[in-house]
C-alpha cells in the first residue's frame, strides 16, 4: 500500500494536488487527526486491496508543532507501512496574491491583519516537514496543467499510465452536432457511397464501402493530413492537462463516410499508443 503525506504552505496548491492524485487512484483524506492515521492505514490494509494508494493532506490548521505527525508516521513505519511526503510551496508574493484574489483568510491570520507575516510564520513552522519531504514542488509559476504533468511524472503508474483517452465517434449532420465533441471534422466532401446502389444499404464498416471511399486520391490525401493534424494536436492537449478527448467525424447521414473515417482514425490512434475507442452514433438510423 502506498501512503503519501501531502503538506506545504497554505495557498501552495495542496487541494489541487489532492484532486489530481485522486485521478491517479489515490484515496485522499483532508486534515484527518494525525493520531488516527495509523488506525486508518490498518483499516485500508484490511480492506483487501480496496485502498491501494492513500494520501493524507495535513497542514498548520490547529497545530503549533508537527511532532505528533512525525510520531504517527514513525508508528506506521514500525507497523510496516512506509510513506512518502509531498511538499507544495510558493513564494510569499504569489501566496499573498492568491489569498487576495480568492478573498480567503489565511489560517494563521483569521482576522486578515497581515497575510505576509502569516505566510512567513507558516514557512518557519513547516521547516521540519519540508526537510523530511521526498518531493518538493514550487507552484509559483505553475498552471494547474503543469502541476498535473509534474505529479503524473512522479506518481503515475508507468505501466498503466494513459497519456490520453480518445473517443472517436461518427455522426450525421442531419441529426445534429454531438454536444460532447471537442474536435469536429466534416467529411461530406468525400465520395459518397449512398449514390452507388449496391453500397447504399451497407455501412462504413463494410469492406466494399471502405474500399470505395478510400479508392479516391482525395480520400487518401485527406486521411494523411487528418492523421498529421491529430498527431500535432494530441500532445498539445495533453500538455494543457486534458486527459480525454472526443473527435467527432460527420457526414450527411452518419452511415457511410463518417463511419469509415472514424474507424480508421481510431485504429490509427490505437496503433500510435493512445487509448482510442470508436462509436457510431447514427449508423443504424434509417434515412427518410
Amino acid at each position: 500500500m502506498d501512503i503519501l503525506i501531502i503538506s506545504g504552505l497554505s495557498g501552495g496548491g495542496k487541494s489541487q494536488a489532492a484532486a489530481i492524485l485522486e485521478d491517479l487512484d489515490f484515496y485522499c483524506i483532508d486534515n484527518m487527526p494525525v493520531s488516527l492515521m495509523p488506525r486508518f492505514a490498518e483499516m485500508c490494509l484490511a480492506s483487501g486491496g480496496r485502498y491501494e494508494r492513500v494520501a493524507f493532506v495535513t497542514d498548520v490548521r490547529g497545530r503549533e508543532s508537527f511532532d505528533e505527525l512525525f510520531s504517527a508516521l514513525d508508528e506506521m513505519r514500525s507497523m510496516g507501512y512506509e510513506h512518502k511526503i509531498l511538499f507544495l510551496e510558493a513564494d510569499v508574493e504569489t501566496i499573498v496574491k492568491r489569498y487576495k484574489e480568492t478573498r480567503r483568510r489565511h489560517p494563521l491570520d483569521p482576522e486578515g491583519r497581515d497575510i505576509t507575516f502569516a505566510v512567513n510564520r507558516e514557512k518557519r513552522m513547516l521547516e521540519t516537514v519540508r526537510s523530511r519531504a521526498n518531493y518538493i514542488i514550487d507552484t509559483s509559476e505553475l498552471t494547474i496543467a503543469k502541476l498535473q504533468k509534474k505529479l503524473h511524472g512522479i506518481f503515475a503508474d508507468k505501466q498503466n499510465e494513459l497519456s490520453m483517452s480518445v473517443n472517436v465517434m461518427s455522426f450525421g449532420f442531419k441529426y445534429g452536432l454531438p454536444l460532447e465533441a471537442d474536435v469536429v471534422m466534416d467529411v461530406r466532401f468525400l465520395p459518397n457511397p449512398y449514390y452507388v446502389d449496391e453500397l447504399r444499404e451497407k455501412t462504413g464498416l463494410d469492406k466494399p464501402v471502405a474500399d470505395y471511399i478510400f479508392g479516391y486520391d482525395v480520400s487518401v490525401e485527406f486521411m494523411e493530413k487528418f492523421k498529421s493534424m491529430l498527431l500535432f494536436l494530441l500532445p498539445n492537449y495533453i500538455e494543457e492537462g486534458k486527459s480525454a478527448l472526443t473527435v467527432a467525424v460527420g457526414c450527411t447521414g452518419g452511415r457511410h463516410r463518417s463511419v469509415a473515417v472514424a474507424s480508421r482514425i481510431a485504429d490509427f490512434l490505437s496503433k500510435d499508443g493512445y487509448i482510442a475507442s470508436c462509436r457510431h452514433r447514427d449508423m443504424e438510423k434509417v434515412s427518410v
